[in-house]
């Protein structure tokens, strides 16, 4: 089943059109944004003009042609804070519908925001938590305070982008005069609601929208030298924020769309969007902006898919990770028992050696979630799949993993098979020194895990590890000779002992069974 959803915002329209999967997750298939700024025709008229009227229908008409060519069977519109409060808004929707055959629900900022927190539950992992999310549009900005097994709090204020520059931004760039302003509308706002938040006591704050998104990543560009491929679980710090914004805020608007990282047609709405970013980080005292690609378009995508599937999210908030690479693997036609089998080794090699590597639970989940995914290049082509299974791992928009464990993940793809990683590929290269370090201790392990199923006959049982002064011995019971699994663990340790300084060696035992269970590998796992 093919959904489209036309998110038409108070900013810009914005068209998602997803290809639905089996297990409740979904691809999406065209993505298409048209800023069209009726936050501010509104905020300065009151009403939408003509102009704007004719542009709306222009773009949903246009919409509605692209979702109809990617087969969508489904439609769904939500209009948000501009057309609820234009005073022409009901005639607006009704025109919208009946010149392009589109039916606009108008929303209101609660179901709005409640939207919006299942799809930044559904992409950002929400740990620690309680979490505040706020999603900054046009017109209004939404606060929500939730856990991942559901929202305890939403509110909508009148505090949008749009809306505080076109009523209080007189100059450009915005004088202390402005500024002062924008501060004291969001702060006398955020006084009446600020003290049921603190009730909740967030202690991470989860930013979604196009102006937030932004402002994380051009803080993170202006930090680090450039701009990052994803933003989604990128936290980023108050004082790189604060460093950001002075620069931004004294700039006019044709030197801050040059900013790396801006998009050209938010330059003008960004200084509004830093202020009241500035003051959410203020008043709550959280240290830190995290922030989420997923808002209301997919929030309409999941509330679209719960009328076909019940089933609700998990209380894990992990389990969004595993899910989101376990999506990623069954589109790839993975080879699903082999990818157990190594995950289960992986974790048992893992264990055995902790006292070597140190390694956190962290460490561990993703040792597991790269071992699963680490040959599904082969869905592109068995020759140079490392490859493949890294492009397709840092273009999979795999959800609740920041960058650099996507990065990570990516390395251990790349590198499972043979090699050692290099400054040269990008990912690796993009890492700091800890997370190198880290790289290679989980290659290493998964490594030695790959080659003890080097024939996907699964004939290696329970690992064991002995720790000695200068070596490590791997010990398991073995169905057959396991000619192939002895070679490969040969070559497949090399990395290990260069890594730990302790050279590991293979003692196999006849196993009492003929097969073993992979039900038990899974247990094993804990898939």
């Amino acid at each position: 089943m093919r959904i489209a959803a036309f998110d038409l915002g108070s900013n810009s329209f914005h068209l998602l059109v997803v290809e639905t999967r089996p297990d409740g997750s979904f691809l999406p298939l065209v993505r298409e944004k048209e800023m069209l700024l009726l936050g501010e025709v509104v905020a300065r008229l009151g009403f939408l003009d003509e102009e704007s009227i004719e542009r709306a229908v222009e773009v949903v008409g246009r919409f509605r042609t692209m979702a109809e060519t990617a087969g969508a069977g489904e439609m769904v519109a939500y209009g948000t804070a501009a057309l609820r409060e234009a005073a022409n808004g009901p005639a607006v929707a009704d025109r919208i519908e009946q010149e392009t055959g589109v039916q606009v629900q108008v929303v209101n900022g609660i179901k709005e925001a409640r939207l919006i927190f299942e799809a930044v539950r559904s992409s950002v992992l929400m740990e620690p938590s309680p979490v505040l999310c706020a999603d900054l549009g046009g017109g209004s900005l939404e606060l929500t305070v939730g856990d991942p097994t559901g929202i305890r709090y939403a509110t909508s204020l009148h505090l949008g982008v749009g809306r505080l520059t076109a009523e209080l931004v007189r100059s450009d760039p915005p004088s202390q005069k402005d500024r002062h302003r924008i501060e004291e509308r969001v702060r006398a706002e955020l006084d009446d609601v600020l003290g049921d938040i603190a009730a909740h006591r967030p202690v991470q704050l989860i930013g979604s929208s196009g102006t937030f998104c932004a402002i994380a990543r051009a803080a993170t560009a202006m930090k680090e030298g450039q701009v990052p491929a994803s933003v989604n679980q990128l936290s980023v710090p108050a004082n790189e924020i604060e460093a950001f914004a002075e620069l931004a805020l004294s700039l006019p608007v044709e030197d801050r769309a040059r900013l790396p990282g801006v998009d050209a047609r938010r330059a003008e709405l960004l200084p509004a969007g830093l202020v009241v970013l500035g003051c959410l980080l203020g008043e709550t005292g959280i240290g830190s902006l995290t922030t989420s690609e997923w808002a209301l378009r997919e929030g309409m995508i999941l509330r679209v898919l719960r009328k076909h599937d019940r089933a609700d999210f998990s209380d894990d908030p992990r389990a969004i990770r595993q899910g989101s690479v376990l999506a990623l693997c069954r589109r790839s036609n993975w080879r699903e028992r082999h990818a157990r089998t190594v995950a289960r080794m992986a974790l048992e090699l893992f264990d055995g050696t902790a006292s070597l590597h140190g390694g956190d639970p962290l460490d561990r989940e993703l040792l597991e979630l790269a071992a699963l995914s680490h040959d599904i290049g082969e869905h592109v082509s068995p020759d140079g799949h490392g490859r493949h299974t890294a492009y397709l791992i840092e273009n999979a928009g795999l959800r609740g993993f920041t960058p650099d464990e996507i990065r990570i993940l990516s390395s251990l793809g790349r590198y499972h098979s043979r090699g050692k990683p290099k400054e040269s590929f990008p990912a690796f290269e993009a890492l700091g020194p800890a997370d190198r370090e880290r790289t290679l201790r989980l290659l290493s392990l998964l490594r030695i895990a790959d080659g003890l199923d080097s024939g996907h006959g699964e004939v290696i049982g329970e690992i064991t590890v002995s720790l000695e002064a200068d070596r490590v011995v791997v010990r398991a019971p073995a169905r057959g000779e396991a000619e192939l699994e002895r070679w490969m663990f040969q070559r497949k340790a090399v990395l290990f002992g260069e890594v730990f300084g302790r050279t590991a060696e293979l003692s196999l035992s006849a196993s009492r069974h003929d097969r073993f269970a992979p039900e038990l590998f899974e247990a094993a796992s804990g898939a």
